[in-house]
């Protein structure tokens, strides 16, 4: 543990608390003896959360580079009707529209909307998997993933970089975003068309806290990961070492424990990961920005 780079620069108190949480959070009959320990401990400072961490595991590399994403949780305006600029739906999951393109999906009608947004900002909703939307009375529901139309994700990011719309290093989500609602009508329908893969949801009240992620846990800002479910289990402690960051302004290193605690349909491969960095503009414009190379290493118990 002590040779991961970025190591010694760890908030170890924290990480030891993300491993705490997350011990807490699995099943209690997939509990093994460091994370028994780990959840009878309690709150443990700094010295003592590193001499935890640095004797009851250790670290494995995964061969090979990949990369390094981050998403949050959004806020959006929404309606109940369709209503001028919020004139794209929230969708249910529907028999009729599997296997359909987003393009195909778009040109349906939309009796069952569960809320009407901006076209581009039910964009953007998709890519993130969830969020908040916020009504004209003040209401405020979570859009929660509901499934897919089985159709790869493509970055449109690319292709719009690719045309001259975009400059490159300056193709982040916000980017694009801006760029999608400063052409919303038919220019931005044809890019966001780009990406077949299209999102549903279902409407939940809005809890205290954090989203929960594909493991039924809640998440934790800036220490739960997204990753690919065939390669790693849901709760596996992770070491992200990513850098060479792909955009401007974005900071220069990831280094850090983290949980898998989530699954993203674009996350694919051994060494991929999604950072989750919490909810509301902050952690919006952080994430934006970031698309870093990225070395993972596996932290496993020591066995006794």
């Amino acid at each position: 543990m002590a040779r991961l780079p970025g190591w010694d620069a760890e908030d170890h108190a924290a990480a030891f608390g993300a491993v705490r949480q997350a011990c807490a959070d699995r099943p209690s009959a997939s509990r093994d003896a460091v994370c028994r320990a780990a959840v009878s401990a309690g709150p443990l400072g700094e010295a003592a959360a590193r001499a935890f961490l640095e004797t009851r595991f250790r670290a494995e590399p995964i061969e090979g580079e990949g990369l390094l994403t981050a998403y949050f949780s959004p806020t959006y305006p929404a309606r109940i009707t369709r209503d001028g600029e919020f004139s794209a739906p929230v969708r249910p999951p529907t028999a009729e529209t599997e296997g359909l393109t987003r393009a195909e999906i778009d040109r349906r009608p939309a009796a069952d909307a569960l809320a009407w947004m901006r076209p581009e900002d039910v964009f953007l909703l998709q890519i993130q998997g969830s969020g908040v939307l916020v009504f004209e009375d003040g209401g405020r529901r979570r859009a929660v993933y509901a499934g897919n139309n089985g159709r790869p994700f493509v970055a449109i990011a690319g292709s719009m970089v690719a045309e001259g719309l975009l400059a490159p290093g300056e193709a982040s989500s916000a980017v694009v975003h801006a760029w999608l609602a400063a052409h919303r009508g038919p220019a931005a329908e044809a890019e966001m068309g780009k990406d077949p893969r299209y999102i549903f949801f279902h409407l939940a009240p809005e809890a205290a806290g954090e989203p929960a992620g594909a493991s039924g846990a809640r998440l934790i800002p800036g220490r739960s990961v997204a990753v690919d479910p065939t390669r790693h289990p849901d709760f596996e402690l992770l070491w992200i070492d990513a850098t060479r960051p792909a955009l401007a302004g974005a900071r220069p290193a990831y280094r850090r424990l983290v949980v898998a605690m989530d699954r993203g349909g674009a996350i694919a491969g051994a060494v991929r990961a999604d950072l989750y960095l919490g909810s509301g503009d902050v952690a919006g414009d952080e994430a934006a920005r970031v698309r870093h190379a990225l070395r993972l290493y596996r932290i496993v118990p020591v066995q006794p």
